[in-house]
């Protein structure tokens, strides 16, 4: 028998206890890898949009709109290069599917938000189309949308001028992201900013957000200290910060999402443990005069050790390989049912993290006994000592 076959064989002499606790620990990487890809993809648009843009809000809250008069003056701010608005318009597909929505002037959008990809006919279109809309890559799969498609819209905020909230846009545009980050983040609609503020019922002329693109991000600090400074104590005070600022910021009023993902793997880990190292110890206790055989047949203690320490890595491994794999597959379910609103990924960055969860809980339930099995002495053993 090779040693190999040797480890196998022994982890798997009590098949109901090791498969009862394989199932404990495919369940545990599962579950840390779907809440790991949750964390990812709520850390995502804060870890890559860096501090090339400004996001100039009303103090009090971005549902509060600014009047767009202050936009020369964003514009006149040293460091700014370009300035875009927009304005949240509570999109709803079909009965109570929302979808992120804003109203934009096309130009701006393109001048800022370089990393939004389109053909230049289309953003032309978008321009030149007053009832115009584009749509980003995500939502087009989801919603099965192509350019020439009429989109109707209903709007939870803006009523027309006739009182109805049902709108209906063209689109003359999909748009796509320069890279896979950016891909994820083509989950919005933009429409029309001109169309949107003259056949709306209220609240024309102003904007709920100002994106500033920075000529680079040493200014960012500068920049926002003048705005905030100059709005002080004035009807249309203002919030500046970084675009990364601002993401963490928007996702932290839902909550820490990665401090509850830490205490919820925590809890299933320290179970984990608890449920793994008494399995291992207990096949080490149960197998003590079979270890001294080996000590007695020439084996070395630390290929005692060895032989231990590998039924807790294969244990591990195995659960953690088929979780993670569980995983992957349910998360490319998941963003298949769920689309743009969840379009969680169990990427090389979760596999790499579950990869270090399963050495370190191998070597956290496996040392112990194997250490034990290692001090052994076969005198002692032998006696039932």
């Amino acid at each position: 028998m090779t040693k190999t076959g040797f480890v196998i064989a022994n982890l798997f002499r009590k098949k109901t206890r090791t498969t009862l606790t394989l199932l404990s620990v495919i369940m545990a990487f599962l579950l840390f890898g779907l809440l790991q890809a949750v964390n990812v993809m709520f850390n995502a648009g804060a870890d890559f949009v860096g501090a090339t843009r400004v996001v100039v809000q009303a103090r009090v809250s971005f549902t509060q709109s600014l009047p767009l008069r202050i936009l020369p003056e964003l514009e006149a701010v040293p460091g700014v290069e370009k300035v875009m608005y927009q304005q949240w318009f509570g999109g709803v597909v079909g009965e109570n599917q929302q979808v992120f929505t804003f109203a934009v002037d096309p130009a701006r959008l393109h001048a800022v938000y370089p990393e939004y990809v389109m053909p230049e006919q289309q953003w032309t279109a978008f321009g030149q189309t007053r009832t115009g809309a584009i749509v980003g890559r995500v939502l087009a799969d989801q919603f099965k949308w192509k350019v020439g498609d009429k989109l109707p819209l209903k709007s939870s905020i803006f009523p027309q001028k006739n009182g109805s909230k049902d709108w209906a846009f063209d689109i003359v545009g999909i748009f796509d992201g320069k890279d896979e980050q950016w891909q994820r983040q083509t989950n919005t609609v933009f429409i029309n900013y001109d169309y949107f503020n003259e056949a709306n019922q209220f609240g024309q002329g102003a904007a709920g957000i100002y994106m500033l693109r920075l000529a680079n991000g040493d200014v960012a600090q500068s920049v926002t200290e003048a705005i905030d400074s100059k709005y002080e104590n004035s009807p249309d005070e203002t919030k500046s910060q970084t675009e990364k600022d601002w993401q963490a910021g928007f996702v932290k009023q839902i909550g820490d999402i990665g401090l509850l993902v830490r205490w919820i793997l925590f809890a299933v880990f320290f179970t984990l443990l608890l449920v793994v190292g008494n399995t291992m110890a207990q096949s080490v206790r149960e197998r003590v005069p079979e270890l001294a055989v080996l000590k007695t047949l020439g084996f070395s203690d630390t290929s005692v050790l060895g032989f231990v320490m590998a039924e807790a890595i294969a244990l591990c491994a195995i659960g953690g390989l088929i979780g993670l794999t569980l995983a992957t597959l349910l998360g490319i379910v998941i963003q298949k049912v769920a689309g743009a609103f969840l379009p969680i990924s169990v990427d090389g960055s979760v596999w790499v993290a579950g990869l270090v969860a399963i050495v370190v809980l191998s070597l956290a339930v496996g040392l112990l006994p194997a250490l034990r099995a290692q001090r052994l002495k076969i005198v002692d053993a032998l006696a039932g000592r």
